[in-house]
């Protein structure tokens, strides 16, 4: 019996829901080169041995992002490039997260929601850290930008890895205190204040698009209900180095949404996966 794989799923269904949707075109792209991965699609060649006994036929693999089948190829050479980028001190790994309660605005402005996440999860550490009453210098920082959970669900959030240290002004090396980076309350409050205030700026300003039945007002009431609520912001333990959690963001990043190893079973156009 033939293990489940994603491409078996485009197989079965992905036309169907190409039709009864409008896609964007990464997304059809996307699809296509996952049920176009090593198969006669793609093209490839034929390995035989001198005498003519054995014939193998190689096909071309997609090389997209998102292909199970590529990902192995993909992890190892996106760890390799970052791990060549880390420091020898001690790490820190950094959650931000959007609150459920404004999801719905990444769904509408996927862009600009992303990059006001990057620009507030990192003016936060930085501003913070150069502050001499926690460090006063400026770290080494690699984020990343994900927007799903294990279980597939819209959930945008940002990953930092960040250096237990930085540069003083004078370039000197200067050490986190007591192995702690920040104050975790400090650090949930200061990214709800930014994000809050990029959003409302992003509002007046036109660029934001609301959903029907989402006017000005009301989104402006959600943020200050919101400026009132704990936000889920994360800091990790200390790592000695940060290769564990460069192994943890390339399989995020380099490996889809899901990897075949996860799916369980394919039966009825239902799909079961761990």
């Amino acid at each position: 019996m033939i293990d489940p794989t994603v491409q078996q799923i485009f197989l079965i269904g992905f036309a169907a829901y190409e039709q009864a949707r409008r896609l964007p075109e990464h997304i059809r792209y996307a699809g296509w080169c996952i049920l176009s991965c090593r198969t006669a699609i793609l093209g490839g060649h034929k390995q035989s041995c001198p005498d003519g006994h054995f014939h193998r036929i190689w096909y071309n693999s997609c090389k997209h992002r998102m292909c199970p089948i590529c990902a192995f190829t993909q992890i190892v050479r996106w760890l390799e490039k970052q791990k060549a980028r880390l420091l020898a001190c001690d790490h820190f790994h950094v959650i931000f997260t959007l609150p459920e309660e404004l999801r719905f605005l990444w769904q509408f402005n996927p862009r600009l929601m992303t990059n006001l996440l990057f620009r507030c999860s990192r003016d936060t550490l930085f501003e913070l850290l150069s502050d001499k009453k926690y460090l006063g210098a400026k770290p080494g920082m690699i984020a990343s930008f994900h927007s799903w959970d294990k279980k597939l669900n819209v959930h945008p959030h940002i990953h930092c890895l960040v250096t237990g240290g930085g540069l003083s002004i004078s370039g000197a090396w200067i050490s986190v205190k007591n192995g702690f980076l920040l104050p975790f309350a400090v650090v949930r409050d200061k990214f709800r204040g930014k994000l809050i205030a990029y959003i409302k700026k992003s509002l007046l300003s036109g660029e934001l698009v609301l959903p029907e039945g989402m006017n000005k007002q009301r989104l402006l009431n959600l943020l200050n209900k919101l400026g009132r609520k704990k936000w889920n912001v994360k800091i990790c333990e200390k790592y000695s180095h940060g290769n564990g959690v460069l192994v943890y963001l390339a399989h995020y990043l380099r490996c889809g949404l899901i990897s075949n190893s996860r799916i369980e079973k394919i039966v009825n156009g239902h799909v079961t996966f761990n």
